[in-house]
């Protein structure tokens, strides 16, 4: 099976790519980024071309049998969602799985939430076999935060105290690959988490179990993560991440009985514990950073 992945050259879609070289599928990915390119997997076909300029697309699609689609969070990013639909159908496309996002109800008033619903929209009305995935906020995030988990004891992400099934970005990638390379999936939408529902103490307190000793968890103050983080991220982002955080803090983004029933459905197991995550990065965590561990 022929697969054009994009956004093959971030977290998940790296993943996504890994499963589907696993699987023996026929990769290409499309990036507007010729030096991203350059560093894909031995095997996978690179295409340079962008959702914001639709007269690049018709390459990228021709000849695949199956899209995975995963637009990145930007300020034209509804657009260049709808673009991708529009080209696939042109392309005559059989098979598309749209990375969304987790959205239980009040959610919408997340703005890199909402952006995706014209896109889903879209990819039902499409007359393509979809699969539309709806995970919640990734593990592998933290990876980001290794460094004031390791050196300062501080579990930085203000994710509040109600809870989230937080999901690893390998459940991610495998329930796509088997959306895309196996049948009993089309027409449906999927929320993808993990197996429990953790606060940012649970966090911290399963970081300082592994790590063998403390790691606080930093608190709820968005004014003090938004300071912390406004030169990490591009500016439009910050003020959307913290309507995310907020909801997160009074909503939380727990799984339904429902939810973890049909994830299993798509997976064929279990979902990937935080616990067990954690338990895999720290020993990795420790070799890159011995003072600290």
């Amino acid at each position: 099976m022929k697969i054009l992945v994009i956004g093959g050259t971030g977290m998940v879609g790296r993943t996504v790519v890994s499963e589907l070289l696993d699987r023996k599928a026929t990769v290409r990915v499309m990036s507007h980024s010729a030096d991203k390119l350059k560093a894909l997997p031995t095997g996978v076909e690179g295409i340079k071309a962008d959702l914001d300029d639709p007269d690049t697309l018709p390459e990228a699609f021709d000849g695949m049998d199956g899209v995975f689609l995963l637009n990145a969070v930007c300020l034209g990013e509804t657009d260049e969602g709808l673009a991708a639909v529009s080209a696939a159908k042109a392309a005559k496309i059989r098979k598309l799985v749209y990375l969304s996002v987790c959205m239980p109800a009040g959610s919408a008033s997340i703005p890199h939430f909402r952006t995706k619903i014209p896109v889903e929209n879209a990819v039902k009305d499409s007359g393509i076999t979809y699969t539309i995935l709806r995970p919640n906020n990734f593990f592998q995030n933290d990876l980001g935060m290794r460094d004031a988990i390791m050196m300062h004891g501080i579990y930085p992400q203000p994710i509040g105290g109600v809870g989230l099934n937080r999901v690893d970005v390998r459940d991610i990638a495998e329930s796509a690959v088997k959306a895309l390379m196996k049948t009993g999936h089309e027409g449906k939408v999927y929320s993808i988490h993990g197996p429990d529902t953790l606060t940012g103490e649970d966090t911290a307190r399963i970081y300082s179990t592994h790590l063998g000793r403390k790691v606080r968890y930093a608190g709820d103050d968005l004014d003090a993560w938004a300071g912390l983080v406004k030169n990490m991220m591009p500016e439009f982002m910050v003020p959307e991440m913290r309507i995310m955080y907020n909801f997160y803090q009074e909503h939380g983004m727990a799984a339904t009985e429902e939810d973890l029933e049909s994830q299993q459905e798509i997976l064929g197991r279990a979902p990937r514990s935080f616990d067990d995550f954690v338990k895999e990065i720290i020993p990795e965590w420790k070799a890159a950073l011995p003072r600290a561990a």
